[in-house]
């Protein structure tokens, strides 16, 4: 089969790996979809993903496929079936898995049947859940992100009538408004400086936009509509100087909160603008367990119509044209999801 790797010096070829092989518990999956992610595909890219050191890397994290054959203990999957999140660990000699699906195969584990047999289940394997038969499995990439943000909301302790102001709105961040809304957090602030993304963040229910390339004390414009400051504030993007950004703005007892990466492991933080009481919550890694129980209610909200993937996707490209979506983001071209097609 076919897999897109990243070497070393950052070069990256699609290039042939072996179909990987699957056990009593897992299906073989055929990819269908996997959404490109800006930050963590970019770092590993370039070499600054904390955890990931050793080249070639085989990348994609964000797959949708369906179930061509399975293990004879596999109960919750039938042949034909449409999975999210499908992993290919089972990497040749000299590679690395980067989760490897920007492949054409992945596996599937069946977490259920695991744990009725008595066995222990791998925490990756509760977010491999079968989707619905008729949903568009390009649209279906974005839902890993979906998931990923709804469980992390819940981590942080986001909850209804508490302030939240919003730093980047790339997929995540404007699923970050979106869900927000959803969950009746008011007033929620948005900030960017995309004029795009900024009418997006007002159409999903944003009490606030503020474009910071155009605001020059864009502190002073929070503190405006909450003068006592803001229960949480989040770092969408993996920008470390938001830290001190957020501190500016928060209410006493409240919370920074910091979910994209950043490639720059330190920041120095200044916290004599800030309150005496507050705290800093990084969740930078998302729990599959969680984005597991965070499944039902996304579909949900998708088959009632409330929430629609396809607004949150710019490009959608063939497998064989994967290198155009990482063009567009050297070359800084604004886009929201990409999702590459097999």
């Amino acid at each position: 089969m076919k897999g897109y790797c990243v070497h070393k010096d950052g070069s990256c070829a699609i290039e042939e790996l072996p179909i990987p092989s699957y056990g009593k518990y897992e299906a073989l999956v055929k990819m269908e979809s996997c959404g490109v992610c800006n930050g963590t595909d970019m770092k590993i890219i370039h070499g600054v993903f904390k955890g990931i050191d050793t080249y070639p890397v085989v990348l994609g994290h964000e797959g949708v496929g369906r179930v061509v054959q399975k293990g004879d203990g596999v109960t919750s999957f039938e042949i034909g079936d449409l999975v999210i999140l499908p992993f290919n660990a089972d990497m040749p000699d000299g590679y690395t898995s980067g989760w490897g699906t920007f492949s054409e195969y992945g596996t599937g584990s069946d977490a259920k049947a695991m744990a009725a047999a008595g066995l222990d289940v791998p925490d990756f394997a509760w977010a491999q859940r079968k989707l619905p038969a008729d949903f568009d499995p390009v649209a279906s990439a974005m839902i890993v992100t979906f998931r990923e943000v709804y469980s992390t909301m819940k981590r942080f302790g986001f909850e209804k009538g508490k302030s939240l102001c919003v730093l980047g709105l790339g997929p995540v961040g404007l699923s970050f408004v979106q869900f927000a809304k959803f969950i009746g957090m008011s007033p929620v602030i948005a900030i960017d400086r995309v004029p795009d993304k900024l009418e997006k963040a007002k159409a999903y229910g944003a009490d606030l936009v503020i474009d910071n390339s155009e605001d020059a004390d864009l502190v002073k414009t929070v503190r405006a509509l909450c003068p006592d400051g803001i229960d949480f504030v989040l770092d969408a993007v993996g920008v470390s100087a938001f830290i001190n950004t957020a501190l500016s703005m928060i209410k006493p007892d409240a919370k920074v909160c910091v979910y994209g990466i950043s490639a720059n492991m330190s920041q120095e933080i200044d916290w004599s603008v800030c309150p005496y009481n507050w705290s800093l919550h990084f969740h930078q890694f998302p729990s599959k367990l969680a984005e597991g129980e965070a499944h039902d209610e996304i579909v949900a909200w998708i088959r009632e119509g409330k929430l629609d993937p396809m607004e949150y996707i710019s490009h959608v490209y063939d497998f064989e044209d994967i290198d155009k979506a990482y063009d567009n983001i050297h070359q800084k071209i604004p886009t929201m999801k990409m999702v590459i097609r097999f």
